[in-house]
């Protein structure tokens, strides 16, 4: 059977065939991985307890993967289980066959009409589902969106996340593109970050950068804090629509998650199909 939390198992590293790495960051690697017992295909997060303790986060290690762990929704990359040994804590990942979302809005460039509207259908059910469980994610981007086998979207990295390296923001100024007005002034936030970081979300996916992308972080900054919102004419009145109801400054102002699931232009584009049940072996 799959590994799960459920049963009290304890894995080691020997349970495991090890693949190809996935992703390399600060704190460790990921690899594909291979259950020996009965071949279910994960991906394995290696993460170095020395680098965790560096940067002093064990309990938010702790938090992120008690949160993730009890989160079970087909847009949502499953944790399925952890174990340690003396060196290394070992996250179960499920694997998501199609990688990240940021690859193919990079050879893409752009992406249509219908495939926008069913990543944020899809992204939008992911959060009612977390906010329901009182969790906000915060850091909906492209990078933390990864593909299952129909190319249907799994939010992943839920803070303790190794970063896979990505070639755009590297700097201080690439990570500011997804903050809310009330995150950069510092004011105490809600779930309804999240709903900023899906209007963003859903311009940088029809147009190929990010709505308030400027050459400095300090116009970066400027530029959010305005809600500066331009769009190319090639952004269909619908998704305009969408996008500038969801970027507002004002939190409480903003559609909210069951509205966004209504929004015409999301139900007349949307093709979101569910994924087959995970073939579960015994």
């Amino acid at each position: 059977m799959e590994p799960s939390t459920s049963t009290r198992r304890r894995f080691t590293i020997n349970d495991f065939e090890i693949g190809r790495p996935l992703g390399k960051g600060k704190f460790g690697n990921v690899y594909l991985a291979r259950l020996k017992e009965n071949h279910f295909i994960v991906a394995l997060k290696v993460l170095f307890k020395s680098q965790i303790e560096k940067e002093g986060l064990e309990h938010q290690l702790r938090r992120e993967v008690e949160i993730q762990a009890h989160l079970q929704h087909p847009n949502i990359l499953r944790l399925y289980n952890y174990f340690y040994d003396k060196r290394r804590v070992y996250l179960i990942l499920e694997y998501a066959p199609r990688g990240e979302l940021y690859k193919e809005l990079q050879r893409m460039q752009r992406l249509n009409e219908q495939r926008t509207a069913t990543i944020i259908e899809e992204v939008a059910l992911a959060l009612t589902y977390c906010h329901e469980k009182k969790v906000i994610h915060r850091d909906i981007k492209p990078e933390n969106l990864l593909l299952g086998l129909m190319g249907e979207v799994k939010i992943a990295d839920f803070g303790w996340s190794v970063h896979t390296p990505s070639l755009r923001r590297k700097t201080m100024c690439g990570t500011l593109d997804y903050l809310s007005p009330e995150v950069i002034e510092g004011r105490t936030y809600d779930e309804k970050v999240d709903l900023w970081c899906v209007g963003v979300l859903c311009y940088e996916l029809l147009v190929g950068q990010p709505p308030f992308e400027s050459s400095t972080h300090s116009e970066t900054y400027k530029r959010i804090l305005k809600v500066d919102l331009k769009f190319p004419e090639s952004v269909p009145l619908g998704a305009q629509d969408l996008i500038s109801k969801l970027l507002r400054y004002n939190p409480s102002e903003r559609l909210n998650l069951a509205e966004t699931l209504k929004h015409p232009w999301v139900r007349e584009h949307s093709r979101r199909v569910l994924p087959p049940v995970a073939q579960v072996v015994s």
